[in-house]
């Protein structure tokens, strides 16, 4: 059986040998790399290229969305999960712009970790459930009928685009899921962005979420 990789980054010992324990008690996984603050977090991920880095966002040096921006550009392949104390939408919409999948808050059970991770190196986009009750209470204040609205406007292609996106897949990846050239998908994402004023890749994830998109594995 090939392993998941796994790379943690948190400044807090205890925390890193919990997870530690954890992941390694996995069949499916093993941790192959730790770092204590932000800059070696980045650089260490760099040179061991990892399936998954757990970043924590508080860290010295550099924190955990900043580590993550310098991680993505360096290794697009490698993705990142956020794990931190933080619930904030503001905190949400930072990590994700960074360019992490998935957004795991240190109070979930360790179980949810585990899921989490699952998810994320399968290529979806994973949200604690509290941050996802959070973000889609505060969107779901707004009259809904303007997403149905627009959303129907879409093709079916558009659709499949924007879906695979907020669940994280690259263009890449994207084209070759639905046999397309990397142009298409793009000119796709370009259309549906426009026709739904979507202004970034956290947009697409909101409005994936209010559609249940990332609840529904199935759904794209």
């Amino acid at each position: 059986m090939t392993k998941l990789r796994i790379f943690l980054a948190d400044d807090h010992a205890v925390v890193r040998e919990g997870m530690k324990s954890l992941v390694n008690a996995q069949p499916d996984m093993e941790v192959i790399g730790e770092a204590v603050d932000g800059r070696m977090a980045w650089e260490k991920a760099r040179d061991c290229q990892p399936d998954i880095v757990v970043m924590d966002l508080s860290m010295p040096q550099l924190n955990g969305a900043q580590a993550t921006e310098r991680l993505k550009q360096a290794c697009p392949q490698v993705k990142v999960l956020a794990l931190t104390v933080h619930a904030e939408k503001g905190y949400v919409q930072q990590l994700f712009q960074a360019g992490v999948s998935g957004y795991v808050l240190k109070l979930t059970a360790a179980e949810e970790l585990i899921h989490a991770i699952r998810i994320v190196a399968a290529g979806g986009v994973y949200l604690d459930p509290t941050v996802a009750r959070k973000i889609v209470s505060d969107y779901t204040r707004q009259p809904a009928s303007g997403d149905a609205l627009q959303g129907s406007h879409l093709s079916e292609r558009e659709t499949e685009v924007l879906c695979l996106t907020a669940k994280g897949y690259s263009n890449k990846e994207i084209a070759a899921q639905l046999d397309l050239s990397v142009k298409t998908v793009e000119t796709y994402k370009a259309r549906l962005m426009e026709k739904l004023e979507l202004r970034s890749r956290v947009d697409i994830v909101r409005y994936a979420l209010r559609q249940g998109w990332l609840q529904d594995t199935t759904a794209c």
